[in-house]
């Protein structure tokens, strides 16, 4: 092992390879700050961030809203057990339940999105139990093909892609995965044994799939036929991302169709990078999560909670919601002017967008094959050198996942550079 009196002689990649563990695989690059919508890295360099921390930073890096509320509510009181009330903590639910949902309900805090998604699936299950017994065995839930709900045992074992399971079997029992838009598998699916059905509105880590207005209708029927719950996970394209706050209303929007769910989870964006998770719960269901049956030391403390609120009263207040559709059709209207092999498609909702790579098309480009990467993480990395920082979503997916307030300058800028790396990929 390797000693030394001080850290500075040794090199960020270093110190992370000797004393962290090895579970991500890490792009070669350092930041040490942030602002706005740009990261400089430790040499000094300056990246246009459409990553934002993975659909995290809502509002860029650094925003002056939260610099404050971190200053102002740590002077007051940082951490407050959950064995008292907190007056912050039920500010942030009533803006949840008032504003975001605009459905009455009670609201649980924790601290990530798998911890968000397990207990929706700690709510199903209670719930069907309370209702129907131990006897009856209503304790499977439903979720789809090339989902993510976290990293979790729990998660894991809901999640429909079979590459998060490997090596952690036994795996917590009770999940069925149908086809994603499957109205027919989904019918098919449901039994006696049904709990809840729980789907992402818009598939993130899957490739940015959006569920089709048809789907949400067949579950919210398949919910009422069989006294089931429906829920919903917006970890990633909830809180704003896809324009509204609630990315199902989003996709829902001019289709004729209205589906209420009877539960919701948040994370990523909710707080703006500070790390805080939540559920929503109507009313009629709520009564499930009683004392006892479920909490977190960490969720929704003073301090977490008056930054999340922060961030979502600038979000509400100051037209970053309706900046996220503007900015959406800027970047469509660009991109649909392109004419790259490599370019399949764009698809998504709001700020949440993903190109579909054409793997034909990317053998064709010089070093990919030799390369041994998936196509979308070698664009990936084609873009990070350009100086844009994106994420893959699966093998031929490169997800764009800027602030919510990013500014039109900033997406012309990501534009070019991002043509530019296409236009090298194709040899132009």
């Amino acid at each position: 092992m390797k000693t030394s009196t001080t850290t500075t002689d040794i090199a960020t990649t270093d110190l992370m390879s000797d004393y962290v563990l090895g579970n991500y695989g890490r792009f070669p690059i350092a930041f040490e700050r942030g602002e706005g919508s740009y990261l400089w890295s430790e040499e000094g360099r300056r990246y246009l961030d459409f990553s934002s921390g993975v659909a995290v930073c809502s509002l860029g890096h650094c925003p002056g809203v939260m610099q404050d509320a971190l200053r102002e509510q740590s002077a007051k009181l940082i951490h407050c057990s959950n064995l008292y009330h907190v007056r912050k903590q039920a500010e942030l639910a009533r803006f949840v339940v008032e504003t975001m949902m605009g459905i009455a309900g009670k609201v649980f805090f924790c601290n990530s999105g798998a911890e968000a998604n397990d207990a929706l699936i700690k709510l199903a299950r209670k719930r069907a139990y309370d209702k129907y017994g131990p006897a009856a065995g209503r304790n499977e839930v439903i979720t789809c093909q090339q989902s993510f709900h976290g990293r979790t045992l729990g998660g894991i074992a809901a999640t429909g892609q079979p590459k998060v399971k490997i090596g952690f079997d036994p795996l917590l029992p009770g999940f069925l995965h149908v086809p994603f838009n499957d109205v027919d598998a989904l019918r098919e699916a449901v039994t006696e044994k049904t709990a809840a059905i729980l789907f992402e509105p818009v598939q993130g880590e899957g490739g940015i799939n959006t569920a089709t207005p048809e789907f949400f209708a067949a579950a919210a029927a398949l919910r009422d036929e069989h006294d089931i719950l429906l829920m919903f996970d917006e970890v990633q394209c909830g809180a704003g991302r896809t324009g509204d706050w609630c990315g199902w209303r989003t996709v829902l929007r001019g289709s004729g169709i209205n589906v209420e769910p009877d539960a919701v989870s948040w994370a990523k964006g909710f707080a703006g990078g500070f790390p805080m998770g939540a559920i929503w719960v109507s009313d009629a269901h709520a009564g499930a999560l009683g004392p006892g049956t479920h909490g977190s030391t960490f969720g929704g403390t003073p301090l977490a909670s008056a930054v999340a609120l922060a961030v979502l009263q600038e979000i509400e207040s100051g037209g970053v919601l309706e900046n996220v559709t503007v900015q959406e059709n800027r970047i469509r209207k660009a991109v649909s002017q392109w004419n790259f092999p490599v370019i399949k498609s764009l698809r998504g909702v709001g700020l949440m967008l993903g190109f579909v790579l054409d793997p034909v098309a990317m053998d064709t480009v010089p070093g990919f094959r030799e390369s041994g990467l998936t196509p979308s993480l070698f664009v990936v990395n084609r873009a990070r050198e350009a100086g844009l920082l994106t994420v893959p979503a699966g093998e031929g997916v490169v997800r764009w996942l800027p602030p919510l307030n990013v500014s039109a300058g900033e997406v012309d800028e990501a534009l070019a550079l991002f043509e530019g790396v296409l236009a090298g990929l194709s040899g132009r």
